[in-house]
């Protein structure tokens, strides 16, 4: 096992690249080309062009039995451009400088390592010293005294080594730290500066040492310690092992063993170690087996999202998943109070890369108490949120967490919305709803109404947001998803035409007391019931008189009946953020939702539309039913005939 030193195997172990490209850069004279040619012949080369075709170091070259493809530049002016463009198709960059010539060594920090941050080459840099056995004997400085001030400024430089093309002293070495630079890179996994592990590493393995932690005592036994080992590295670990791995923690971190085995302390302090020996394809290895990529976010083959077929689909919990964020809720709710502190919730998601929800649009777009608390139907309706939006970082994250059954029964496809129009019913569990209107109408009032927050006048947003919660309701409950849309997002939306597949209901809110926000609300009703007919998108929508308690202007109100009855929706529905009884609305808007054939607004070009398509059909159906009777009697005047003829 890594962790008593065995080797590691290559399959878990490449990322999955099938191939890792170093461009190979330098002064001119500096031994770039026979540097390439030493290590592809394993001999030195007696006639080297000035600059090398590709040259392919096959896959059993090195351990990991991935391919190296080896670029050989020119430093000429006329060369420059294409200097450039290999730079930034390389995996890896060998910087030369020749050891028996110090100004080529200058030249890298006063020239080509500015010049590789210019062009934006973020891969890692090895710097070589070539020419090693033409180096003047009298200046014999250390490598590390002269490299340590260069790689101090440029934090880029991976490591360095020296070498000799003419003796082939440590020629293979060169590209052999490029490739494991390339497939094993330390920038995601260790601190170099504080020499630690990095946070999202460290939380990586928490998680690897949860899972593997079985009896959950919170220590690794010998016989855990055995499993992960076969699992990681396909080889037992000999009980002598066991005990030289937990000899070497205790005597460096008391706190890393205990009497029950190696403790998470323990595991990530063996781990750090690895690292700091140049060991870092060990604990790679231990990541890639357990899924995951060099961001250290699992891979695409360890999540099955599924995917939706069309537009008008979503993605919600299945009732196992939902069962899952149950139990994981009361497990740290440590104090039983029915709520998570943002503690707990950072203790939650402490095997996760990251918490989910401390960036838009997840943050604040839950009911939480005065310090930040959440019940746990804010946490359902958060994790609700997240599997609408993005299925794959919901999946991902319940897997992160703990879910420990097949990831695929976590999530499940819903039936059309169109499918559910004609059925007449929505059965899903989880409803969006688009929030239209002008600015100042009361669009931010009404999500945070949803979100059990305290009407205030400074409730403006200038861009897209999102509030969701568990509405209740005779025979159930439903989570409800709030989408607050912009007005001056509303032309850019509209121009595609899939815009609406995710809409279960559409509210239009405006200021009751104000002429013009009416004017400005029905335009956008206008504009998206004519969306829905061209794309075939259309949603049930409703009219939401914002500002109740003020005096209503008589133009709006009267105006606003006679629209909704025109185009077909429910009237006008007033409401009062500032009262404290008006969570009616909400069990309004579930209904329409639930009832999506009902209230879709129809504009008069939509009605001529449908009008002609029914002509058209009867007009079909008439044809052919006059083509049925005129082959019908045809038939029979054939059969007439017939008879005719025998009996003549």
């Amino acid at each position: 096992m890594a962790l008593a030193g065995g080797s590691v195997g290559h399959s878990s172990n490449s990322g999955g690249r099938t191939s890792v490209r170093v461009v190979v850069a330098g002064d001119r004279g500096t031994g770039k080309s026979s540097l390439i040619a030493a290590a592809a012949a394993e001999s030195f080369p007696e006639n080297v062009p000035p600059v090398l075709p590709p040259t392919r170091l096959p896959a059993d070259f090195f351990t990991d039995r991935v391919p190296v493809i080896l670029i050989d530049t020119s430093s000429s002016l006329e060369n420059r451009g294409k200097l450039n463009e290999e730079l930034k198709r390389a995996d890896a960059v060998v910087l030369t400088y020749a050891c028996d010539q110090p100004l080529t060594l200058s030249r890298l920090s006063s020239h080509w390592l500015y010049e590789l941050r210019r062009l934006e080459v973020k891969v890692p840099i090895i710097v070589v010293g070539c020419k090693l056995d033409l180096r003047d004997e009298h200046n014999q400085m250390s490598l590390e005294q002269v490299m340590s001030p260069i790689m101090q400024r440029f934090r880029e430089i991976e490591t360095c080594i020296e070498c000799s093309a003419a003796t082939l002293i440590q020629v293979p070495e060169a590209f052999y730290y490029a490739q494991k630079a390339v497939l094993h890179p330390t920038s995601p996994l260790f601190d170099q500066e504080n020499q630690c592990l990095k946070d999202r590493c460290a939380r990586a393995l928490r998680r690897i040492f949860v899972l593997c932690d079985h009896d959950m005592d919170g220590a690794l036994n010998d016989s855990e310690l055995n499993e992960f080992q076969v699992k990681c590295f396909n080889a037992p670990l000999q009980p002598a092992e066991i005990v030289g791995v937990k000899r070497v923690v205790q005597e460096k971190i008391p706190a890393g063993v205990n009497e029950l085995g190696l403790t998470l302390t323990g595991f990530l302090f063996l781990h750090a170690l690895f690292i700091e020996k140049s060991r870092i394809e060990t604990t790679w290895a231990v990541l890639r087996k357990f899924g995951y990529d060099d961001d250290l976010k699992l891979m695409d083959d360890f999540l099955p999202v599924p995917s939706k077929r069309v537009p008008d689909q979503s993605v919600e919990l299945t009732s196992e998943a939902v069962e899952f964020l149950n139990g994981v809720f009361r497990l740290f709710d440590s104090d039983n109070d029915g709520a998570l502190e943002p503690a707990e919730l950072d203790e939650l998601f402490c095997t996760a890369p990251e918490s989910p929800w401390g960036e838009a649009p997840y943050k604040d777009a839950v009911e939480r108490t005065a310090r930040g608390d959440i019940s746990l139907n804010a946490f359902i309706s958060q994790w609700a949120l997240m599997t609408a939006l993005d299925p794959r970082l919901s999946l991902a994250n319940l897997v992160y967490i703990g879910y420990g059954g097949d990831p695929a029964s976590a999530l499940h496809i819903t039936r059309r919305r169109s499918v559910d129009r004609k059925k007449q019913r929505s059965e899903r569990n989880v409803l969006q709803c688009f929030v239209f209107g002008p600015k100042s109408a009361g669009k931010s009032s009404l999500l945070n109404l949803l979100l059990g927050r305290p009407f205030s006048k400074i409730n403006s947003t200038n861009g897209e947001r999102y509030a969701a919660n568990v509405v209740d309701k005779l025979g159930g409950s439903k989570t409800l998803i709030l989408r607050e849309i912009p007005e001056d997002g509303v032309k850019k939306l509209l121009s595609n035409k899939e815009f609406l597949a995710a809409c279960d209901v559409a509210v239009f809110v405006y200021d009751g007391s104000d002429e013009k926000s009416w004017k400005r609300s029905k335009e956008l009703l206008l504009d998206v019931a004519r969306h829905g007919e061209d794309s075939g998108f259309g949603v049930p929508s409703l009219l939401i008189v914002a500002k109740d308690d003020l005096d209503p202007n008589p133009v709006a109100i009267q105006d606003s009946v006679k629209i909704s009855q025109k185009i077909g929706i429910v009237p006008p529905i007033p409401l009062s953020m500032k009262s404290s009884d008006s969570s009616d609305i909400f069990s309004r808007i579930i209904k329409a939702a639930e009832h999506p054939h009902f209230s879709i607004p129809e504009t008069e070009t939509g009605r001529n539309r449908k009008q002609y398509r029914q002509l058209v059909n009867q007009s079909l159906i008439l044809v052919s039913i006059g083509a049925a009777v005129t082959i019908v009697g045809l038939a029979a005047y054939r059969a007439y005939a017939a008879n005719r003829s025998t009996s003549s």
